[in-house]
């Protein structure tokens, strides 16, 4: 079988190349812009690397055309080629795969652009920022496309990862900072909740659904599949929401505490009216999606998918886990 995975040097796209080149006998293609950002080691028979990016995909036309399953990770944050690569750049190179011989698309999106209930957020299309903006405006190109039967589309929550041999998650990199901030967040409650995910643990589900299409008749991959009404996610086969169970931020809060054996004495309510006041107060300039996320507050989803859901042990369950991957020291354990 042979993979593409785009985006192989990013946080998420060294844990699934890593475990596809360790796990299996595939023969892989990583595309990567600078090949000595991939720190995995890439050297078993069959593996190569591609060093280029998106914005030169159509160099790739004939080898496009002979792949199996197509891992679309490669992603731009942000500037001034954020909807040419994220969007035009990407529905070139899905329509340069041979509709016929390409048996899955992996498809990487973003939880930010759905709302509670999975549907598509209206307002992740028109207040979001650029990569959110180009992802919502992607998702609607989609079933457009000859291939499309074979997308499974991902959307990750808020990603966990990195390590000496990867590059750090924004969320990750800031981890070992909460021994500073939870001397002080400890005596506040807030609103708001979310989901977040491992790479690693992304790295199982990808593994395992690129490998569920030899197992006719496995009842997990259905289960697991969200129920959703909105266009045009309903016309795409497999669409998943990527995260651990809901934790709220009072509950952030509680388990880092609980981890670093500091004590809560009391705890002062910050209502969204108060916060929307120290904004005006202290001239505070957000842009309108921050703006709304502070609305917004609760990021949560149903019928949330990590590897339990295949019957896969977890990674990265807890908040706790997560500390102690990354390397903060619990005052409750020898670590």
């Amino acid at each position: 079988m042979r993979i593409l995975v785009t985006g192989a040097s990013g946080c998420i796209g060294h844990y699934i190349s890593e475990i596809l080149i360790q796990e299996t006998d595939c023969e892989l293609y990583l595309l990567v812009r600078n090949p000595q950002k991939l720190q995995i080691d890439t050297t078993r028979p069959g593996v190569k690397v591609l060093q280029s990016d998106l914005a030169k995909i159509e160099q790739f036309a004939d080898l496009l055309k002979t792949i199996d399953i197509a891992v679309l990770v490669a992603t731009v944050w942000g500037g001034d080629n954020t909807f040419e690569i994220n969007v035009n750049k990407t529905i070139q190179l899905l329509n340069l795969l041979d509709s016929e011989k390409c048996q899955q698309v992996i498809y990487f999106s973003t939880a930010s652009v759905l709302d509670r209930q999975n549907n598509l957020l209206k307002e992740a299309g028109t207040l979001g920022i650029d990569y959110i903006r180009s992802k919502y405006e992607t998702l609607s190109k989609l079933p457009e496309l000859a291939i499309a039967p074979k997308i499974t589309v991902l959307f990750p929550t808020l990603v966990l990862g990195g390590d000496a041999q990867k590059p750090y998650s924004h969320l990750s990199a800031g981890l070992p900072d909460v021994t500073k901030w939870i001397n002080i967040a400890r005596f506040f409650k807030t609103e708001g909740s979310c989901h977040f995910i491992h790479g690693r643990d992304v790295a199982q589900v990808v593994k395992y659904l690129i490998y569920s299409r030899e197992r006719q008749g496995d009842k997990r991959a259905e289960e697991a599949t969200l129920a959703t009404s909105h266009q045009p996610l309903a016309t795409l086969p497999t669409p998943y929401v990527l995260g651990q169970k809901l934790i709220t931020a009072n509950q952030v809060i509680e388990e880092i505490c609980a981890y670093l054996n500091k004590k809560i004495y009391f705890r002062i309510p910050l209502y969204s009216s108060l916060t929307n006041l120290f904004i005006v107060l202290f001239r505070i300039q957000m842009a309108e999606w921050d703006r709304f996320c502070l609305q917004y507050r609760y990021f949560t989803y149903t019928n949330i998918v990590n590897p339990s859901s295949f019957g896969l042990p977890n990674y990265c369950p807890t908040l706790s886990d997560a500390l102690r991957i990354h390397g903060v020291r619990s005052k409750n354990l020898d670590v």
